[in-house]
């Protein structure tokens, strides 16, 4: 059974930093793309960032670009998201994801 669950999510101030991690099981992980997702209130989920596991290979939206870094450590099958100048308009509800599987989600509240 593939399992993600996040962790890392927390109340920060503008312009504070924050690190997500996504604990992966249930599947090979070291050759599958993850990604990172956000919803906000009243909006439709968002991709923020995609990383490729076999070989690291990364992409992301421009609204994070410059500001948030997603990586994989295969052997502890983690994914994590480092997000560097928060800003209010990051808000949200952060989602792991792979294939058609998502986790639970981690809230994310940048006050101004």
């Amino acid at each position: 059974e593939v399992q993600l669950v996040e962790s890392g999510g927390a109340l920060v101030q503008a312009g504070g930093t924050l690190r997500l991690s996504c604990a992966a099981s249930g599947f090979s992980f070291d050759d599958y793309t993850l990604a990172w997702f956000r919803q906000a209130p009243g909006k439709e989920r968002e991709g923020v960032a995609w990383i490729r596991t076999r070989d690291g290979s990364t992409n992301y939206a421009d609204s994070v670009k410059g500001r948030f870094t997603i990586s994989s450590d295969n052997a502890k099958r983690t994914v994590s998201l480092q997000m560097n100048n928060l800003k209010p308009e990051d808000t949200a509800v952060y989602y792991c994801k792979t294939l058609l599987y998502w986790g639970q989600g981690t809230q994310v509240t940048v006050s101004s």
